[in-house]
């Protein structure tokens, strides 16, 4: 049985609010002859954050600065990374860049540009995250990094009562194991849960392009600049490193503002798979939003700041989640529905540190209830 089909939403009141906030966002945009996908704003804004990961490695080639200036460049790299994942390839491989698939496939694979796989990527967040968000036993987001505790059904450890101390340490190696590591094991994973659906002869061929692209993007990174360009290695590894740690803390703080903090909850299904919750109102019931009013954050983050409208309108590009972010507000206020949100930035990382605390502390619901 597929990992996906164990799980399913049963709208036992036959909640109207998803049909209805469905046709008013269909509305906005009808009445206002915009298209869903991205606009002039957005193509710059690739082009932007694109250039900032590329443009430095360049000049790391090309001029071969002073170690302090070129360990610059590869922190700048790392904001180009951050960006790049969060508001373009993000965007790309939700279907939301373009109405083209093609455009999409391109612009999706600006995840393998800086090491990463769009294939795994898509399984991983499109098909498991958005659909069970916060179900443990689905939602990898949420689930034990070894010693980070991030639901509160896993079994707590000693160590975990200091995990809002050293947490953000941890989130520095999270691309740094996705290039590495991640993509092999969750090849080998989506495959016996079923949620890599390719046959066998499929998946043979998709691992061998996998570690090809793997041994090309280290191979450039880190083998042209020493073999090609005489930088010594150990002034490569190091600003690899520092790229990578830059462009981890930046990725999982952004994304754990939405789902790992106070308000949100984390149903588990009953003994027959279901959990009695109508999708989108589960999605409202597990996703905050935090700095809406922040433009120059919101750029940047891709609006990930509107988990909210991103979880419910996948599809849509984020650049026009602020004009439709009212729409939903008013939607679910009307429906009794609550729309959470932390109004700054730092409220949202004090309150993703108050859920660290608590999760650090509090028993296995699992233990509790035994």
């Amino acid at each position: 049985m597929k990992l996906q089909s164990k799980v399913k939403f049963v709208n036992k009141d036959k909640s109207l609010f998803f049909p209805t906030l469905r046709k008013r966002v269909d509305n906005y945009f009808l009445e206002n002859s915009l298209p869903k996908t991205a606009n002039t704003a957005m193509l710059v804004k690739s082009v932007v954050l694109i250039a900032t990961y590329v443009l430095p490695f360049i000049a790391l080639l090309a001029l071969q600065p002073a170690w302090p200036l070129g360990l610059l460049l590869w922190f700048v790299m790392g904001l180009g990374v951050a960006g790049i994942g969060m508001s373009v390839m993000h965007d790309a491989n939700h279907g939301a860049f373009s109405n083209s698939k093609r455009v999409n496939d391109l612009m999706g694979h600006t995840l393998n540009m800086v090491g990463g796989s769009a294939f795994n990527w898509k399984l991983q967040h499109n098909i498991l995250h958005h659909t069970y968000t916060n179900v443990v036993e689905m939602d990898e987001d949420i689930q034990d990094r070894l010693v980070l505790r991030f639901n509160p059904h896993s079994k707590v450890k000693f160590f975990h009562r200091l995990q809002w101390m050293y947490a953000f340490a941890f989130y520095g190696l999270l691309t740094l194991y996705w290039v590495v590591a991640k993509d092999f094991v969750q090849y080998r994973l989506f495959i016996r849960n079923g949620v890599n659906t390719n046959t066998a002869a499929e998946n043979r061929t998709w691992l061998l392009k996998l570690i090809g692209m793997k041994v090309l993007y280290f191979f450039v990174v880190l083998g042209v600049p020493s073999l090609f360009f005489g930088i010594p290695f150990v002034q490569v590894l190091l600003g690899f490193l520092l790229m990578h740690f830059v462009a981890g803390i930046i990725l999982t703080v952004v994304f754990q503002l939405a789902h790992t903090v106070e308000g949100t909850s984390h149903p588990r299904p009953d003994e027959h798979g279901n959990i009695e919750n109508d999708w989108a109102i589960h999605q409202m019931n597990t996703t905050v939003n935090f700095s809406r009013h922040n433009k120059w954050l919101s750029w940047y983050v891709g609006g990930l700041n509107f988990q909210i409208e991103h979880h419910l309108f996948p599809r849509v590009c984020h650049v026009h989640y602020p004009a439709i972010a009212h729409i939903v507000k008013e939607t679910a206020e009307e429906f009794g529905i609550p729309y959470m949100e932390n109004k700054t930035f730092g409220q949202a990382v004090r309150s993703h540190i108050a859920t660290l605390y608590r999760f650090g502390r509090l028993p296995s619901l699992n233990e509790a209830i035994g």
